[in-house]
């Protein structure tokens, strides 16, 4: 496997006084700024934060001195605003408002002109934009642009988590004019072009509530047992120009974010659901990777391209899983073959180095209002999986086909999807932990490591242990993320990795469209700036993965407020000094049972290399996957955090003559 290995850590400082990093506010209003290559975070006091917010990348400047062996900084230049709308209360004096922000960890209230309140009122919750902000003012000036007083708390939550975490709501106005200026239909004058499939078998196989579909699979039979196989993914590319203000808003959101009851498109739904969206009985635009491959999964040939397609069928995975498991069905023999090819590719990636972490998928069923009315666990089956093998497929060779183009002997810049070996510390820390349930690492190579892996998950396979050990595993594991430096793909054992296959909904995907079509034209123009457009979008992927955790925690914590004063079977899901976290057997919601509680049993410490908080005097100890009875004491929606008191000790903890049960209390509220 042509894995580099990568410095882990942080290196020693830097000889400059002025450095570059991301800035963090938190509630006391002081600022620390991660800086690459420094051991420590560099203090940023409030009075030295000039015009920088939370989540900033700023530039700093070192001070002489140091708090209590911390260095100090000012920021000096705010790079790249983080977020520039916010959510909050308005208040509206004579002759000026300002904006009171939800953020609790914003540290200026918004200045907003009379003239620029756009019909909202003192007390109304609104979306306030900064438009301007002097080194002169002490506050940024901005203007309302929604009004959320009569939107309900969901809805005011939701639009909140987006703003937070820097996704703006609506498209510019001219971002939707250029989107209503693109012709439907197509153009006969591009087919010339590309390679027809129109009258080849497609379809597209996605999920029961799906309406953007950017994948569909082609299938003939060609002679000698070989099979052309065609994955073909929507051509954005084709409708969103370079530096067009489509192009520049799609860039600066990078990816579609998905909350419990919406999703913020990262294209407007022209494009996503219409134009785009390879619907059924319609031709479309696709640039498509096409294999010549036997049942075995063996790629006798390839080949890339633009092309044309048109969907006979829209398949949900519902119904390709009842035709595998043996109901009949339209195209059942072609479903069946390719699910065998499917398993087969899977059999060969997991032999060859990738990692088998299954997953589980937790959302929630919401009725008209929003309001979560119950849990759906969804898991991977082989439906799932023979799309996720093709797609695979395709990022792969896509990829790999990249990595051996030059220009005037370089590497063409180029987005690879790129995942690190595990970093050494967690990887020791995790491999002593597992071998208290019998598991050993061989840690000498990456190989190994990935090797011992899988063995490791299939032995815990329907084990009490096995939950927290694929939990602790996956923490284990680096961050995947864009990169022009192709180190591989660890933990799929792939050499060469991009995201090719939807580019509805992620940047990257458009940037890989984009650069092969150049390589596959002999025509390279490597693209300036790559790797800051590469950091740009796993920053943004990053915020999306925030904003759906905690939309889900909020949808968690208001599911739980009918549940208040009972209890439930739980498991113990992570451990801190303050106490540990406990996940719902029945609802898979996530609460906390505070130290302050446990003090009742014991003075408890928490050991980190064995995720567990142990009791200084009595030795009863509180691990991760341990079972524990739990009551649901409150669930506040507004800290979006649920609080479990111990019911009972489970049997492994309770020290001799400690009894089982805590005093009974009644339940405050009940479920109907």
């Amino acid at each position: 496997m042509a894995q580099k290995k990568k410095t882990k850590g942080r290196k020693k400082q830097t000889d400059s006084n002025l450095l570059k990093g991301r800035l963090e506010i938190v509630k006391s209003g002081m600022g620390f700024v991660m800086v690459e290559g420094l051991e420590r975070d560099v203090v940023i006091r409030p009075d030295k934060l000039a015009m920088a917010l939370d989540g900033d990348e700023v530039q700093i400047e070192l001070l002489s001195g140091s708090r209590r062996g911390r260095q100090e900084g000012i920021v000096r230049e705010v790079i790249k605003r983080h977020q520039t709308e916010f959510s909050g209360r308005l208040e509206v004096k004579e002759h000026f408002a300002f904006l009171i922000p939800d953020k609790q960890n914003m540290p200026v209230d918004i200045f907003v002109p009379l003239d620029l309140l756009n019909g909202a009122r003192n007390g109304e919750h609104a979306i306030v934009k900064i438009i301007e902000w002097t080194p002169k003012s002490k506050n940024p000036v901005g203007e309302v642009v929604s009004i959320l007083t009569h939107e309900t708390n969901n809805e005011r939550a939701m639009q909140g988590i987006l703003i937070e975490n820097g996704f703006p709501l609506n498209f510019p106005d001219d971002v939707m004019e250029e989107v209503a200026r693109i012709p439907e239909g197509i153009d006969k004058a591009e087919l010339s072009y590309r390679r027809d499939f129109r009258d080849t078998l497609t379809f597209t196989i996605d999920p029961v509530d799906a309406r953007d579909f950017d994948d569909a699979i082609s299938f003939k039979e060609l002679k000698g047992g070989v099979y052309e196989i065609g994955v073909h993914i929507a051509d954005v590319s084709h409708y969103v120009k370079p530096g067009s203000p489509l192009d520049q808003e799609a860039y600066k959101r990078a990816t579609s974010v998905y909350l419990p009851d919406r999703v913020l498109p990262m294209l407007p739904e022209r494009l996503s659901n219409e134009l785009c969206s390879l619907r059924p009985n319609e031709d479309k635009y696709t640039f498509s990777a096409v294999f010549q491959i036997t049942k075995q999964g063996r790629v006798k040939d390839y080949w890339l391209g633009r092309t044309i397609i048109r969907s006979a069928r829209r398949f949900t995975y519902e119904e390709v899983q009842e035709i595998i498991e043996g109901n009949d069905g339209d195209h059942k023999d072609v479903l069946l073959l390719l699910n065998t090819l499917a398993q087969n590719l899977r059999k060969e990636r997991f032999a060859k180095g990738a990692i088998n972490f299954s997953s589980q998928e937790v959302r929630f069923r919401l009725d008209e209002n929003a309001k979560p009315i119950g849990i759906v666990v969804k898991e991977s089956k082989e439906a799932h999986q023979l799309i996720e093998e093709l797609m695979l497929l395709a990022n792969k060779y896509v990829a790999t086909y990249v990595s051996q183009i030059t220009v005037k002997e370089k590497p063409v810049p180029f987005p690879y999807r790129v995942h690190d070996v595990p970093d050494e510390e967690k990887l020791k820390l995790f491999t002593t932990f597992a071998a208290r349930f019998g598991h050993r690492f061989d840690l000498n190579t990456p190989e190994g490591i990935a090797r011992s892996f899988n063995e490791m998950l299939n032995l815990a396979k329907g084990k009490p242990e096995q939950h927290v050990l694929e939990s602790l595993g996956i923490r284990t594991m680096a961050k995947a993320v864009y990169t022009t430096d192709n180190i591989g793909h660890y933990g799929l054992g792939f050499e060469n990795y991009c995201h090719f296959t939807s580019p509805i909904r992620r940047y990257p995907d458009v940037m890989v469209h984009r650069v092969l079509f150049e390589c596959l034209n002999k025509s390279v123009h490597p693209v300036k700036h790559m790797e800051q457009h590469c950091r740009h979008c796993s920053d943004m992927e990053r915020k999306a993965m925030e904003a759906e955790r905690t939309a889900n925690k909020y949808k968690q914590v208001e599911y739980m407020q009918d549940f208040v004063g009972e209890d439930f079977d739980a498991v113990v899901s992570g451990t801190a000094s303050f106490g540990f976290w406990a996940e719902t057997v029945e609802h898979k919601c996530e609460g906390m049972v505070s130290i302050t509680d446990l003090s009742q049993y014991d003075d408890f410490e928490l050991l980190e290399h064995e995720y567990a908080l142990v009791g200084r005097n009595t030795g009863m100890r509180f691990r991760m996957g341990d079972k524990v009875r739990v009551r649901v004491a409150a669930a506040n929606l507004d800290k979006r955090q649920i609080d479990f008191i111990l019911v009972e000790l489970p049997e492994q903890t309770r020290p001799a003559g400690q009894k089982k049960e805590r005093k009974s209390q009644p339940a405050t509220r009940k479920r109907k």
